[in-house]
């Protein structure tokens, strides 16, 4: 076998699991959107019964649980805790906007 078959070999085997590899990312990415989907209605829900009964669009003390738990989590799972920390902000952040609409559209309806 010559040195450049070999590395046409190498090449492909390379591209192979390349392919194998985006598969499996855009399998999760699909898993990823659908669990956030998922997570949203619940949320919403929940901002709907807390616009209906006046409460507070965010609840600091189980948001400061929440992340302590995801950071646990996290490292079980060998990912980086301060990415996981910044992920759950954003979705918290996410879900506050969303409530404080429900509050608004509730008080609106008055």
């Amino acid at each position: 076998m010559t040195e450049a078959s070999s590395r046409g070999d190498d090449i492909r085997r390379a591209a192979d699991l390349l392919r194998g590899h985006r598969e499996s990312i855009d399998r999760l990415d699909a898993i990823l959107v659908f669990t956030l989907a998922e997570r949203f209605k619940h949320t919403q829900a929940v901002g709907v019964l807390k616009a209906q009964h006046g409460l507070p669009p965010s609840d600091p003390a189980r948001e400061s649980v929440q992340i302590a738990r995801l950071e646990r989590l996290a490292e079980e799972a060998d990912l980086d805790p301060a990415f996981a920390r910044k992920f759950l902000n954003f979705i918290i952040s996410e879900v506050i906007r969303h409530h404080e609409r429900h509050l608004e559209n509730n008080s609106q309806g008055d």
